[in-house]
């Protein structure tokens, strides 16, 4: 594997090529290291911070993104996406992630095109290829570029360079659209989406950051890093009375533990390799 340092030139030499850029910044550490890297390298008017603001992210997330770009001294700007509208999202249908990445990348690129910069940029890694990411052809297909990815970036090289860089979420815990707690094919709504979200948001106040409430109508399956069950277990009663009480008839643990992209499990070969 390619050295840090050369990882980092490599980085800092596409973002020279491109002289002024538009960053898609989430508030997660590798688009805070995108972020970062484009400020050091092309000055601050030469960089914008876009983050968007949806219904399949919370808003205490889109707050703390905001704060995080203006803190690193960035041009910030919002917008809005309504995912719900399209129909694909709706439905949570295998592809829907291809649709919300579009709506995401065209919203870009034209707040690009406005404020005139070369390139949109996000946060995508090499770590991003091992999962079944139909949003990667939504951003090829909108010419948005990769440039962790490009240098060869995988998330302990994200990692250890933020570190360095003394970015103080350098270690923080990922997140994803709440879509993921949803089976395919599982209509969305603002309803089941609040229910998940706060779920969730309790779960964290009793000390688990890394969590997620798999939602299967009216059952809450909770998934947590294996090493923290056995922790989890002193609050079984307490859990069980605050996730029925937003509407969950049955509360499971799932003993298989936490694992990113789990509702994939269930894709066919031929799903899969449609945007492989």
């Amino acid at each position: 594997m390619t050295g840090l340092a050369t990882k980092k030139a490599t980085l800092m030499d596409s973002l020279k090529e491109l002289k002024k850029v538009t960053v898609a910044f989430s508030g997660g550490i590798d688009s805070t290291l995108v972020l970062k890297m484009a400020l050091e390298t092309l000055g601050r008017d030469n960089v914008t911070a876009v983050v968007a603001n949806s219904e399949l992210f919370t808003d205490e997330e889109f707050d703390k993104a905001v704060s995080l770009a203006e803190e690193l001294g960035a041009n910030v700007k919002t917008t809005t996406l309504d995912y719900l509208s399209e129909t694909h999202i709706e439905h949570n249908t295998p592809d829907s992630w291809y649709y919300a990445k579009k709506m995401f990348y065209d919203r870009l690129n034209e707040m690009a095109a406005a404020d005139g910069s070369n390139a949109v940029l996000d946060g995508l890694i090499k770590n991003d290829e091992q999962d079944y990411r139909p949003g990667m052809k939504a951003r090829t297909e909108a010419g948005a570029r990769s440039l962790l990815q490009e240098a060869d970036f995988y998330k302990v090289d994200v990692r250890a360079l933020s570190q360095k860089l003394g970015l103080t979420n350098w270690n923080k815990v990922a997140s994803c659209s709440v879509a993921s707690r949803f089976p395919y094919g599982t209509t969305l709504t603002h309803e089941n989406i609040a229910q998940v979200m706060a779920a969730e948001s309790y779960l964290r106040s009793l000390g688990f950051p890394t969590v997620r409430v798999r939602f299967h109508e009216d059952i809450a399956r909770i998934e947590l890093p294996e090493a923290r069950i056995g922790d989890f277990l002193v609050f079984n009663d307490r859990v069980n009375r605050q996730l029925q009480s937003l509407g969950f008839r049955y509360v499971t643990l799932d003993l298989g533990g936490f694992r990113s992209g789990r509702m994939n499990d269930t894709l066919t070969k031929k799903q899969l390799a449609t945007f492989a």
